[in-house]
């Protein structure tokens, strides 16, 4: 494949991305609203935050390893896409917080498919010394689309749609974001892996690491505990409006500083990148444990979208960095597939913290486990000093 042809690749996928997202994001800040409004509770809430992101993610590990197997990513991107669409489509018609445990199940599911093959297509399409900035377009692209979506459900709220009506245009817009993928280039074109990649043919480093993005990944609990936060310091019509322009505020941090972190991880290099996300995150958690006033949540959303700008693409672009190219696909689909067993871990425990002892003791596990991640990043750091 040419350098342009690569190019274009990754503004292709980051436009696919773009036009996912805002589908996405715009259910995405009404979810749990949508959910509480079905009857569903902060256990609710755990369960189909952690088992819908996390579940998916053992999808990532085959995925990824049957993109090396069968010597191609392109199909396995077009599917995963392609589930979502169909969770989504029918996330409207849910009548039941179960049917949205399901359905959202089924749309997860379908990034779980396409993640790591379509991050083995980037990481292919950038040249080298550029991973991060190939990684941070994406993510640029990605989050500007969930900022898109964000202020569209906004709008759509406040001009009078019901939940379902938001969720039905989501779905349609899912559909669309199809289109790109008939210029996207094949960019695999090795011959079919044989080799079965297990945790014992792993470098010592890339261990290392994982074990400290599941670490993390057990305080990076769902989002929605984040937006049910924001909600309880609200009422009337404040309590919907709120939530949405916060998170709102979220993913316009994140997409304005993706690629630039990006970038940043390419010049000091991603531990330090790392270690200085897991570190804000476990002040943000802090911060959301003792939050009391409306400015105090403005600041601690901008915070947490500073923390996906440093720590999303850049542990993905470090996964990359070490493992071999041909087996980049299945290395990947370790890493989402770990992690996503502790997202389903993280959620369930901070639902079970919520329930028992209020929001506070969640928040407070988050940052732990988050200071507790930043720690092994600092160890790693040394070593290689």
């Amino acid at each position: 494949m040419s350098a342009p042809d690569k190019r274009m690749n990754i503004l292709l996928l980051g436009f696919v991305s773009f036009l996912n997202d805002i589908s996405s994001e715009i259910i995405q800040p009404i979810l749990p609203l949508f959910i509480a409004q079905l009857g569903g509770g902060s256990m609710a809430v755990g369960l189909i935050g952690g088992v819908s992101d996390g579940l998916p993610s053992i999808l990532k590990l085959l995925s990824g390893c049957c993109s090396d197997r069968l010597g191609r990513r392109k199909p396995l991107v077009v599917a995963g896409y392609a589930l979502s669409a169909a969770g989504k489509i029918f996330l409207p018609f849910s009548s039941a917080w179960q049917h949205v445990f399901l359905l959202k199940t089924v749309e997860r599911s379908g990034k779980g498919v396409r993640s790591a093959p379509r991050d083995a297509m980037i990481s292919e399409s950038a040249d080298e010394k550029n991973k991060g900035r190939g990684f941070g377009l994406h993510r640029a692209m990605d989050s500007a689309g969930a900022v898109v979506g964000s202020l569209l459900a906004y709008l759509l709220w406040q001009g009078g749609y019901s939940y379902s009506s938001i969720l039905m245009l989501a779905g349609i817009l899912s559909i669309v974001a199809l289109i790109p993928f008939i210029k996207v280039k094949e960019s695999f074109s090795g011959s079919e892996c044989s080799i079965r990649l297990n945790l014992s043919a792993l470098s010592p480093e890339l261990k290392a690491f994982l074990f400290i993005a599941c670490l993390f990944a057990l305080g990076n609990f769902s989002y929605m505990f984040f937006i049910l936060r924001a909600q309880a310091h609200f009422s009337g019509s404040m309590a919907v409006a709120a939530p949405i322009l916060l998170y709102l505020l979220f993913n316009l941090v994140y997409a304005l500083l993706a690629m630039p972190a990006g970038i940043w991880s390419d010049r000091v290099g991603r531990r330090r990148v790392l270690f200085l996300g897991y570190s804000l995150f476990a002040l943000t958690a802090i911060g959301f444990a003792s939050i009391s006033s409306l400015w105090g949540l403005i600041v601690l959303f901008a915070l947490y979208g500073l923390v996906y700008a440093l720590v999303d693409g850049s542990e993905r672009a470090y996964i990359s960095d070490l493992c071999p190219a041909g087996l980049r696909g299945s290395s990947l689909g370790i890493y989402y597939g770990l992690v996503g067993v502790a997202s389903i871990i993280s959620s369930l425990l901070a639902g079970a913290l919520w329930s028992l002892w209020g929001a506070e003791a969640s928040f407070l596990y988050g940052a732990a486990a988050a200071a507790l991640a930043a720690g092994g990043m600092m160890v790693m750091m040394r070593r290689e000093r």
